[in-house]
């Protein structure tokens, strides 16, 4: 169960469950997230402008901790699109390529984990469940911007 919910997190970025599960939840994603970002400067290094034997040690701690993530984490998610089509996503890429570089600064400074946020939200209609939105942190742009452009009929002002 949690690791259909974590890949949903990594793919979604934000999504809504119970209370407890979010609490769960945010244990594991962030060891997932805590197992790249502690690549360091090897998650963002171009391989291509490093030495033969620098290169290898490169690669070869990526694989690794690609691998121990996906021993967890499903590998591809399929995710609807907003004009309909469907869009399968790898998992891991994500985490390593767009996710894991956005907290980077946040691990030079000494500051490991933080990475998730949990809003709660009003009890469950039916089952009186306590419900909350589990987010990673850092997607507050891409969020705005779609808040700025909804055209939902409704004035905002």
């Amino acid at each position: 169960m949690f690791r259909n919910l974590a890949g949903n997190l990594i793919l979604h970025e934000k999504i809504e469950t119970t209370e407890a599960k979010a609490k769960e939840l945010r244990r594991v994603v962030e060891r997932l997230i805590t197992k790249a970002t502690r690549l360091g400067d090897d998650l963002t290094a171009d391989t291509g402008k490093l030495k033969d034997d620098e290169r290898q040690r490169v690669v070869a701690g990526r694989v690794a901790a690609q691998r121990r993530v996906a021993a967890f984490l499903p590998k591809r998610m399929a995710r609807t699109v907003s004009d309909g089509t469907i869009e399968e996503v790898d998992l891991i890429h994500k985490l390593f390529h767009e996710i894991a570089p956005r907290y980077m600064d946040r691990v030079a400074e000494g500051k490991g984990g933080g990475y998730t946020r949990i809003i709660k939200k009003i009890r469950r209609r039916g089952d009186n469940a306590p419900m909350a939105i589990i987010e990673l942190l850092g997607n507050e742009d891409a969020a705005a911007a779609a808040d700025d452009g909804d055209d939902d009929g409704d004035d905002d002002e």
